[in-house]
């Protein structure tokens, strides 16, 4: 059972379109940088074989998983390959609980309370605030005032490291963080240098 106390505040690394070839390369970068939590989405080719890749070249305390989680059938596809996270867009209570049985942390996509509750009374140990475009950090602090604090509570889009102090005096958690960070074909030296500005802005709200 994953410990989400071992994880204070995360940052999760999400690498859309990720090729299975690049898979080592950009998780050693990563891995080295801080990161202990990678998402690949499923809804590019390759997926699958990267999540695999990635975990072989994994440190023990890493989480690897999935992203744009929709079926049941995605959660078994990512568990088949060792993954043992999932994250949604949107929530889908079922799924949330089918993951959490299998000993999975689930993080499926919210944007209200009802949603979030949903969320938490499927087992989610976590929502995905998205998109954070629309959930300003003033959001952020009312979804808080109603959200239990050891919910993982991560606004995911458009996250910059200049933005992240003021999402964490509102009550955010941690947060997903996207194409600001990966994208495929990025050279490691400047995926290196991005990395290590959200580890700067991450350990000054510490």
């Amino acid at each position: 059972m994953i410990n989400l106390h071992d994880y204070h505040f995360p940052l999760i690394a999400i690498l859309r379109g990720l090729a299975p070839a690049e898979a080592p390369q950009v998780g050693q970068v990563l891995f080295e940088a801080g990161f202990r939590l990678l998402e690949v989405p499923l809804n590019r080719p390759g997926a699958l074989d990267a999540i695999r890749e990635l975990i072989r070249i994994a440190p023990p305390d890493a989480i690897i998983g999935g992203g744009t989680v929709l079926t049941i059938a995605d959660v078994d596809a990512i568990r088949a390959v060792g993954g043992k996270m999932t994250v949604s867009p949107n929530c889908e209570p079922e799924i949330v609980r089918h993951a959490v049985e299998n000993d999975m942390l689930a993080l499926p996509g919210v944007l209200t309370p009802t949603e979030a509750f949903s969320a938490m009374r499927a087992g989610a140990q976590g929502v995905k605030l998205f998109p954070a475009e629309m959930t300003p950090p003033e959001v952020v602090k009312s979804l808080r005032s109603v959200i239990p604090c050891e919910t993982w509570l991560l606004p995911v889009g458009g996250i910059r490291p200049h933005s992240i102090a003021a999402y964490v005096e509102a009550g955010a958690s941690g947060f997903g963080i996207g194409s600001a960070l990966y994208k495929p074909g990025v050279d490691l030296a400047t995926l290196k240098l991005s990395a290590h500005a959200y580890m700067l802005a991450r350990e000054a709200v510490l």
